[in-house]
């Protein structure tokens, strides 16, 4: 197991986890969300977990009540219906990059190793962030660095890309920090680079897209009373989580019925996001930006 596993007691908690239920942990990664809701489940008990990355399989074990998906959870109903199953109890969704992925200097997520530009969730993809950078134009980049990474100088920032580009290689993350130097504020460095590295991970790997598609079809395969329990990393998806669970649209518009009824097919348990203690933040960094959300199917 690659980490110790965010909001744990608190995601068991919002999954109400029943002994002979259906559960779905749609990111694996280290396994250790995965692995305490299977030590909760009797014999009758089934738990479905998704993982794109393929180091995620090294993690896994052998049980006929646990089955491991080697793919990306926006086909999440698709593949539960190859294995039979139509409906379940609750779905856990950890979302943003594993502990292993940033730990690992290879695959381009971290900050603190010079890697290949990669950023690939999954990477039997062919489109890295490499690619990104050596082929989108202004307009694109801008696009990407202002919905993503929420920079408010986005443009000057792609411009620069540009220009750097035309003489110099971008291939590593040291290239880009290298590119990027002047727009480097003195003392909040590391939060200028982990929005433009988040900019350009969403756009590699379609998290805002991806995250839409699940929580529409994951939603659908919910028993009534079932449970969808998703923890966020940074405001983008934490607003579409929020969103769809009070309205049931991304958009965060109201939909009523002839009667005045909002119309939303889940009912929110979390009024405001479950945030990790102060005792967890010290032991795990990685919970110091997590917010947990929890909805119940009506």
């Amino acid at each position: 197991m690659y980490h110790e596993p965010v909001l744990l007691h608190e995601c068991l908690e919002g999954l109400n986890i029943s002994p002979s239920g259906t559960y779905v942990d749609v990111t694996f990664g280290g396994g250790g969300h995965s692995k305490a809701i299977f030590n909760l489940l009797g014999p009758e008990g089934k738990l479905c977990s998704f993982d794109q990355d393929p180091d995620a399989k090294e993690n896994t074990w052998e049980d006929s009540r646990f089955t491991f998906i080697p793919e990306n959870f926006r086909h999440i109903k698709r593949f539960l219906r190859l294995y039979g199953i139509k409906e379940v109890d609750g779905i856990l969704a950890d979302l943003g990059v594993s502990s292993h992925q940033f730990d690992e200097g290879s695959r381009g997520f971290s900050l603190r190793f010079d890697g290949p530009l990669d950023m690939r969730m999954n990477t039997r993809k062919d489109r890295t962030a490499k690619d990104i950078l050596a082929e989108a134009d202004v307009l694109e980049l801008t696009h990407i660095f202002r919905l993503y990474g929420e920079l408010k100088n986005a443009h000057a920032i792609a411009h620069a890309i540009v220009k750097f580009r035309e003489e110099n290689e971008l291939e590593t993350t040291s290239d880009l920090n290298d590119c990027l130097e002047r727009f480097i504020p003195k003392h909040k460095g590391h939060q200028f680079l982990a929005k433009v590295y988040q900019a350009l991970r969403i756009e590699v790997n379609e998290e805002l897209k991806v995250l839409e598609e699940f929580l529409e079809s994951g939603t659908e395969i919910l028993k009534p009373g079932g449970r969808m329990v998703i923890m966020s990393y940074h405001s983008l998806e934490d607003r579409l989580v929020k969103n769809y669970f009070r309205d049931g649209n991304f958009e965060g518009k109201a939909e009523k019925d002839f009667y005045g009824n909002k119309i939303s097919p889940l009912k929110v348990i979390t009024k405001k996001p479950v945030l990790a203690s102060a005792e967890e933040n010290a032991r795990n960094s990685r919970a110091t930006s997590a917010k947990l959300r929890i909805a119940e199917k009506k």
